[in-house]
């Protein structure tokens, strides 16, 4: 792996060049674990386990704090991790000072009052935002990475055929979450990929539902969308279930209609097709039935590092499919009166087409 990660940075030296830069601040979590395989999550939103200084001219820093010392000389060149203190942009400001005269920063990856303190810590190189780099670069995934993600879809299919079996009247919500999460840990997944969505009844018409205290009954829907992560990599998968035997005819037509503009998009969707056209096309089915009101979010979204990266299937996004990228494909239908319903594959572009994860 750390031929792999050696081989990332290199290809974003190359942006960098073409970008005017002389080093790279990367603050992003997931962008620092696949630069460099350090640490994969941050504690918390205030808290950081450390950044990346990538160089142009190759001799590339792990900064972090003494606390993280021992962890980042397992994988890292002693002599290139530079530890900061208790005024980290300072610090940080000393050592970027050394790497050059311009340097980019993670805009949507550093608070503000950071980004002033680095600003002001004193004289040396110009600031710039330079977002999008890394994520560029981890929109098309390499064979290691397809392979943990082929991995991590495999035990979410295996929950999701278990799961059907326990949606039995009674059971709340949360009790299901638990379960789910249960399974998946006993199951080989490190973690969850994202906090379980289980949404009974009404509750489906909520596309990010939490679970609360609402119980299954005889006939009612039951959506479900969870993911876990398997060697640092994430799945996401949708399903809404009916638990029951006589689905009420609204989910039958609406199932159905979901269904419907999934696989308009799944057809269509290869290299080179526009990536707001997959979301025209699922949308177009919609329109057609007079119900696209109730499609209130995107197509899909990438799946990586982390659950939600580049890519976007949206109305507004930029560019087009190409090999190697991964997204999700989750049409959705939701009416406040009942429920709704959301169908979702992740699939790898190929060649000729899509494949289903």
């Amino acid at each position: 792996m750390q031929a792999i990660y050696a081989a990332r940075r290199d290809r974003l030296r190359r942006a960098m060049r073409a970008r005017g830069l002389d080093a790279l601040l990367v603050s992003q979590a997931a962008n620092r674990f696949y630069l460099s395989g350090f640490e994969l999550h941050d504690p918390q939103c205030n808290e950081s386990a450390g950044r990346l200084v990538v160089t142009a001219d190759g001799r590339d820093w792990l900064a972090t704090d003494a606390r993280y010392l021992d962890a980042a000389a397992r994988l890292w060149d002693q002599e290139r991790i530079f530890i900061y203190g208790g005024d980290a942009a300072k610090d940080l400001h000393n050592l970027l000072r050394r790497c050059g005269g311009r340097v980019g920063l993670e805009a949507r990856g550093v608070s503000l009052a950071f980004a002033r303190a680095l600003d002001q810590a004193g004289p040396g190189p110009r600031f710039e935002a330079a977002d999008g780099l890394v994520e560029h670069l981890r929109r098309i995934k390499e064979p290691c990475e397809i392979a943990a993600l082929e991995r991590s879809f495999a035990l979410n299919h295996k929950l999701l055929q278990w799961v059907e079996g326990q949606l039995e009247p009674g059971r709340t919500e949360k009790e299901l979450s638990w379960a789910i999460e249960r399974f998946f840990r006993e199951n080989g997944a490190g973690e969850l990929a994202f906090a379980n969505i289980v949404a009974v009844g009404r509750n489906a018409a909520l596309p990010h539902a939490i679970p609360g205290e609402d119980a299954v009954t005889e006939n009612c829907p039951v959506l479900i969308d969870v993911g876990c992560r398997v060697d640092g990599y994430c799945s996401d998968q949708t399903r809404t279930f009916w638990a029951g035997d006589a689905p009420a005819p609204e989910f039958r037509r609406t199932l159905a209609l979901v269904r419907e503009a999934q696989e308009a998009a799944l057809e269509k969707m290869r290299p080179g097709l526009p990536l707001r056209e997959a979301y025209a096309l699922a949308r177009a089915v919609f329109e057609k039935a007079g119900v696209a009101e109730a499609f209130t979010h995107g197509l899909g979204h990438g799946v990586g590092l982390e659950t939600h990266e580049a890519p976007s299937l949206s109305p507004r996004a930029e560019g087009v499919l190409e090999p190697g990228m991964v997204v999700t494909v989750e049409p959705g239908l939701y009416y406040s009166a009942w429920g709704g319903v959301r169908w979702e594959y992740t699939v790898l572009v190929e060649e000729g087409g899509v494949r289903i994860l």
